[in-house]
Parts: C-alpha cells; structure tokens; sequence
C-alpha cells in the first residue's frame, strides 16, 4: 500500500459481534468524529466484485440476487469457503479505504473494523480500541436485533479472536456493560486519553 502520510490519526474500533461497536460508533460520530465502517465498504466491495462471488457462491444468489445470509451460512461453516471469499472481497476494501482516507481533511478518522485483529489492521493504524461486553449479553443482543439463531451468531463468535487475546492486543478498551451514560462516560474518557496522546486540541 506504499507509505502512509502521518496524517490522520487513524484508530480502528473493534469488538467481537454484538459488542456495542456502532453504538460507540454513532457517539463518535455525534461528537463530530468522522467514522468509516468497513462492514460498509464491504457491503459495496461485494457489490463491485458480484460477478466473481456469483462463479464462486452460486447458491447464495438466488434469483441472480445476493443473499447474504445464505452467504454467511455458507462461509461461516467452511473455513475454505470463508479465505476463497475474503481473497476477492479484502483487497476491493482495502481499495475503498484508501480512497475515503485520501478525501478526509479531519486530523483524527476511527474506521470500524470488526476483524481488526483478525486480518492484521494493526499496521495501517495508529492505535486501538477495543469494545468489549460479556458473551451471553452480545449473544443476546444479536440475537434479538437480526433474527439469527443463536447457533448462527456463535458460528460468527467462534471466527473471531476471543475477546481477551483482543484485550492484551488493544491500545484501549472501552466497557459496554452498563447504561449508554456509563458508556459514554468511559468513551469521553479515551478520547481524552486520544487527544494527550496525539497532541490533538
């Protein structure tokens, strides 16, 4: 990807599914933050790359459409099948971040990346945080808010790093096991912590 201009600032959000990740996302974001999520950027990296993940994954479009559920039974339970799709859809992201970065004028830009740890995001950030909540709680929450079973949302829980070796890898970890002001708390907390840090006014 060539060198990186010192800046932005660039802190990537992550926590395993369920975590409260958008939520401190949307907080960032009313703060006047500029948060890219790159849930959405993969989102149009399928998009532009349909036609191969149709050769790849003809069941899961039916009626020529993407199903990405079907899509996320058919990966999430084959490890083969989970690496064929990240080769064509991760470089495409990767593609798609740099051009959002080279349009951003802010000195400090969060991206939300689920995988961060995972996919080896370390080298293109300056630092991390780490959202973090208990297991039975982020199961619950997905659970009610998408419809999936619960053995759908472990099946993702169980493709991700466990929550405590992302702890040990994060700059900062923010708790989302109490009240949105005891979240916000917390938040205004590391931004503090952000701005000392980077000599950000």
């Amino acid at each position: 990807m060539g060198e990186r201009a010192k800046h932005p600032i660039i802190i990537g959000i992550t926590g395993n599914i369920g975590s409260g990740k958008s939520t401190v996302a949307a907080l960032l974001r009313s703060r006047g933050y500029p948060v890219i999520d790159l849930d959405e950027l993969a989102a149009q990296a399928r998009e532009n790359r349909k036609e191969e993940l149709r050769r790849l994954f003809p069941e899961a479009f039916p009626g020529g459409k993407l199903d990405r559920r079907a899509l996320a039974q058919e990966v999430f339970a084959d490890p083969t099948k989970l690496r064929a799709l990240e080769a064509v859809v991760h470089p495409e992201v990767r593609r798609l971040l740099e051009e959002a970065l080279a349009r951003t004028q802010a000195p400090l830009v969060f991206l939300e990346i689920p995988l961060l740890f995972e996919k080896g995001w370390e080298g293109r950030l300056d630092a991390t945080l780490l959202v973090a909540a208990p297991l039975e709680e982020r199961l619950r929450r997905v659970v009610e808010r998408s419809g999936l079973s619960r053995e759908e949302v472990l099946a993702r829980e169980r493709a991700q790093m466990p929550e405590e070796e992302k702890r040990r890898r994060a700059t900062w970890t923010l708790e989302n096991r109490g009240s949105l002001a005891e979240l916000e708390a917390g938040l205004e907390g590391i931004l503090a912590e952000v701005r000392e840090r980077f000599g950000l006014s």
